[in-house]
């Protein structure tokens, strides 16, 4: 790609995103819109870098929230569709809630009937809502535990076996509800998703006849190089034709996926150690969490070059460790290292543990350069405690 970013100028730790990688995933997203007419949303959950919503509003319909705070944020900065879904709500800020989207998404037919009264006083006085409930077909693919919602005993989403006995204890529970919404793929191409649908119409097809939207959740790694994307314009096709419905997709991952850097530089060498300014634990939390290893720009996996370090933040935390890089040349005080993929799940989970400064967030374009959105500093830290 021409103009490079020069990372040298960079004062670390930061977040950098491209700007013209950011649109590259979004157009490669607004064509399978177009190809489909499926509507795909910014799940904030992963990316909420707020000050590009104006470019991603450009191209999605808009965002969906996991709290109301995520709510507001995505219907201040962006507009267009405002999404929901929490495993429950707190009744003291549903009424702002209700005031905010237009689609919310419930864990359960209990929860939605515990609601529904105040959905329709609300459509009542103008706001029309459009609801749904989350299901639970009882199958997936994902690795880790941690983040599989069909792991035994879950408490996302909604069984056929708990959805019937709903249905038997409340015949009209269905009454008010448009969609179903299933969200059990992580970081997975479409051939997951396509044997995720046989179970999801096995065990809710014949309620989907009653539906005006399916929303097929996250998960989807979309914008990755190998992603079958035909396969999933064909999966989105076999549902709306199937059952006349819409059908909505929610990444968060996808839009941001390769599109951004953490820049950090090496603060000390203790043996076959280096110290970084950034921090796993506080800086790129899911590396940990994952757990999985960032590529670095020009350093190999371990003894892959001829000087090897194993990297770690400047916490108290022993466990605070990136992993084992190997670099042609040795690491000196003061050399900056660029790590990729760093856009997602990064800047929404960070945190200030050992008040470890926070990375400032920048952007970059080809007409502007380099633009430093947001710096932190002592009183972040502070205004977060008590």
């Amino acid at each position: 790609m021409p103009n490079q970013i020069d990372f040298s100028q960079i004062k670390t730790p930061a977040y950098i995103v491209d700007e013209r990688l950011l649109e590259r995933n979004l157009q490669l997203l607004k064509n399978i819109m177009d190809r489909t007419d499926c509507k795909i949303l910014l799940a904030q959950k992963g990316f909420s870098m707020f000050s590009l919503y104006p470019m991603i509003g450009k191209y999605l319909i808009g965002t969906t929230a996991s709290s109301l705070y995520e709510a507001k944020l995505g219907k201040e900065e962006m507009g267009g569709e405002t999404h929901i879904f929490a495993p429950a709500y707190r009744e003291e800020e549903f009424s702002e809630i209700l005031s905010l989207c237009d689609h919310i998404v419930f864990n359960s037919l209990k929860q939605w009937i515990y609601f529904r009264e105040k959905v329709q006083q609300a459509d009542q006085n103008g706001k029309k809502h459009t609801c749904g409930i989350r299901i639970n077909p009882e199958y997936a693919e994902v690795e880790h535990e941690i983040y599989n919602p069909c792991c035994e005993g879950s408490r996302l989403g909604t069984t056929l076996l708990d959805f019937q006995e709903a249905l038997e204890e409340n015949p009209d529970a269905l009454n008010g509800i448009d969609g179903l919404h299933f969200h059990v793929m992580c970081e997975q191409n479409s051939d997951t998703l396509e044997r995720v649908l046989d179970h999801v119409e096995e065990k809710f097809g014949k309620y989907m006849y009653q539906m005006k939207w399916i929303n097929f959740g996250g998960g989807h790694h979309i914008t990755r190089a190998d992603y079958d994307i035909e396969l999933l314009v064909k999966c989105i096709n076999r549902v709306q034709n199937k059952y006349d419905v819409a059908v909505y997709l929610e990444p968060g991952e996808a839009v941001a996926l390769n599109t951004g850097y953490l820049i950090a530089s090496v603060m000390d060498i203790k043996g076959n150690a280096a110290i970084i300014d950034a921090s796993a634990a506080c800086h790129m939390p899911d590396v940990l969490e994952m757990p999985y290893r960032p590529e670095i720009i020009d350093a190999g996996k371990p003894n892959e070059k001829k000087y090897t370090y194993k990297l770690g933040g400047n916490t108290c935390l022993a466990g605070d460790i990136v992993g084992e890089y190997s670099f042609d040349k040795p690491l000196m005080p003061g050399d900056k290292l660029v790590f990729c993929d760093m856009a997602h799940y990064s800047m929404v989970k960070n945190n200030t543990f050992n008040g470890i400064r926070l990375p400032s967030i920048l952007s970059y374009n080809d007409i502007e350069g380099i633009k430093i959105i947001k710096e932190f500093g002592y009183e972040d830290f502070k205004e977060r405690l008590s």
